[in-house]
């Protein structure tokens, strides 16, 4: 989910100008829509024991973030 709320933001409210909520709400549905129309699937880039990796690894380095 949080990868379309960053598509429909790069690609449909950041260059834009929306005045009343109205506008935008419009402009995101048009978006919405026409992905819907022309839609692609996501296709992923690594498998799943080199993303379970990186994961491992960032929680590595952000555990001791947390502790006092």
């Amino acid at each position: 989910m949080e990868c379309l709320f960053s598509i429909t933001t790069r690609q449909a409210i950041r260059r834009g100008s929306f005045t009343p909520v109205r506008e935008l709400i419009a402009a995101i549905s048009a978006f919405i829509d026409h992905r819907n129309d022309h839609s692609v699937p996501f296709s992923w880039t690594k498998d799943a024991d080199q993303i379970l990796t990186s994961m491992k690894r960032a929680n590595t380095k952000t555990s001791g973030l947390t502790e006092h």
